[in-house]
């Protein structure tokens, strides 16, 4: 079983190599605007998971991921070609959500700020209830008589 050091050299290979050659391998008009995102490979080197986006509507994810799964052996062929370790991968394209996510979190923070606003409009005119200092303090006046009071020595 290979280490984790080596599965992920093995993965940003596979990387760079289907990343730089996808558009002259695949050879598909069709193909949309891939970016390979990321790419995951197991412990025991024989499975290579390819994150990918698609710059496009819906229509045109769905068809570059069916171009990418018509290819797949073009491209598995060519990767083991390029790495030369014994046993190439199998490949598996999977679309990944990052943009989707994005703008979801996106809108979220947009929704947070909007609330900000409101809370500080409305806090922008608020006054306190009751008096300015809510603490209680003592009296002056007791304070006076307990520090005039002579101590008398002879009463211990």
């Amino acid at each position: 079983m290979a280490d984790t050091a080596r599965a992920q050299k093995v993965a940003d290979r596979i990387k760079t190599l289907t990343a730089a050659n996808l558009g002259s391998i695949v050879k598909d008009p069709d193909l949309g605007f891939v970016t390979v995102t990321d790419v995951r490979v197991t412990g025991d080197l024989q499975h290579a998971s390819l994150f990918y986006t698609v710059f496009g509507d819906e229509r045109q994810r769905a068809v570059t991921a069916k171009i990418l799964e018509e290819n797949k052996g073009k491209l598995r062929s060519f990767v083991g070609k390029q790495l030369g370790i014994r046993l190439t991968p199998s490949l598996e394209f999977i679309a990944d959500a990052i943009p989707e996510n994005a703008a979801h979190i996106d809108d979220l923070l947009r929704a947070a700020r909007e609330k900000d606003a409101e809370v500080a409009a409305a806090a922008a005119g608020a006054v306190h209830a009751g008096e300015a200092d809510p603490y209680k303090k003592d009296r002056e006046d007791e304070d006076d008589e307990l520090a005039t009071e002579p101590v008398d020595q002879d009463a211990r």
